[in-house]
């Protein structure tokens, strides 16, 4: 986590120790969040508070809570922090205090380095062979492979963290070792945690060996996808519409270049010339509520789609998510070069 106290500041502290902090910030956002002596955020000041300050009067020796801003953005623990970030994003506020019950900043939250700050928990799912990209996955594992300058499973786990998610789990079986080792170094404050699974168990089987979770949602991918899916929205839409689970889709057009019967029996009723016929594709993502996880069976080959059909068939509400961005699936040679290709245009 982001070390914020150089945006901090106590209401005792002077106008000229304020310049002299806000003057360290010189390529930061211009801010002070000001704390009284119980640790409890009071009000905000920046140069333009200080300038006025000074301009009715006030001297560099006054203490900073005469010149601060007693009214100031902020979002609390639960609630609507979400749509309020959304909000501030919307008006160009950068800098977000985010508050427990008492008004002590837990985090600060910077808008141009952060997206959104969701309370979810991630598992990607790392442990696949890439039969189909071989030779080249056979020293190295799919989630690995570069793309442009990066691995694969890195583009995923930075977006994941530029939306605020620390709990990050990748579950590993094929040259584990490998996956392993690319994150013993956390990434931007937080520290990826690779699973073990025993056996291939599918593609949400081995999620089961996660030990703990943090937060009443988890989203589960897969590791090979190369996506700008805004996560902020997929959370969003799975709350408003109190789903129980969430499935992303990509949109997936079939055209057909004949005409086509419409048949009853042997009986010709119309003729549909060279029709298209646009369906939703499973994406590989998923927000689920935690506690269903239990209904996925210990140490068996298990798919999303089985899950996905276990909750339908126990009247759970499973929802679609459409993806308006971007998104390959890197599973074969031709995906590989497409997302090659498509990165140099980022």
């Amino acid at each position: 986590m982001e070390d914020y106290s150089k945006y901090l500041i106590t209401d005792k502290a002077t106008i000229r120790e304020a310049l002299v902090a806000l003057n360290a910030l010189s390529h930061d956002v211009l801010v002070l969040f000001v704390m009284n002596e119980c640790g409890q955020m009071v009000g905000t000041l920046t140069d333009g508070d200080i300038r006025r300050f000074l301009i009715s009067k006030g001297d560099l020796n006054d203490v900073v809570e005469l010149a601060m801003t007693k009214q100031f953005h902020y979002v609390v623990v639960g609630g609507e922090s979400l749509k309020l970030i959304k909000d501030y994003k919307n008006k160009n506020i950068t800098l977000i205090p985010y508050l427990d019950s008492e008004n002590r900043i837990l985090r600060v939250i910077n808008l141009k380095k952060k997206r959104s700050l969701l309370p979810i928990d991630a598992v990607l799912m790392a442990g696949g062979k890439g039969e189909r990209l071989r030779p080249l996955t056979e020293r190295i594992p799919k989630p690995l492979l570069q793309v442009g300058n990066k691995a694969i499973i890195d583009y995923n786990i930075d977006r994941l963290i530029s939306y605020g998610i620390e709990n990050i789990s990748v579950t590993v079986n094929y040259l584990k070792e490998q996956i392993e080792e690319h994150f013993l170094i956390p990434r931007d404050g937080v520290q990826v945690r690779c699973i073990r699974e025993p056996q291939f168990l599918g593609t949400i089987g081995s999620i089961k060996f996660v030990d703990s979770f943090y937060n009443d949602v988890v989203l589960v991918m897969n590791s090979d996808l190369f996506t700008n899916i805004d996560y902020e929205d997929f959370y969003l839409h799975f709350k408003e519409h109190n789903a129980d689970m969430s499935v992303a889709a990509i949109p997936y057009s079939v055209s057909i270049p004949y005409g086509i019967f419409e048949l009853d029996g042997r009986n010709i009723y119309g003729v549909r010339e060279k029709p298209t016929y646009n369906y939703y594709a499973n994406a590989g993502i998923y927000l689920i509520k935690r506690e269903l996880l239990d209904r996925i069976p210990n140490d068996t080959f298990y798919n999303a789609t089985d899950f996905m059909e276990t909750l339908i068939r126990g009247r759970m509400k499973v929802v679609r998510f459409p993806i308006t961005g971007y998104w390959i699936d890197i599973g074969k040679h031709e995906d590989y070069k497409k997302a090659q290709d498509f990165v140099k245009h980022l």
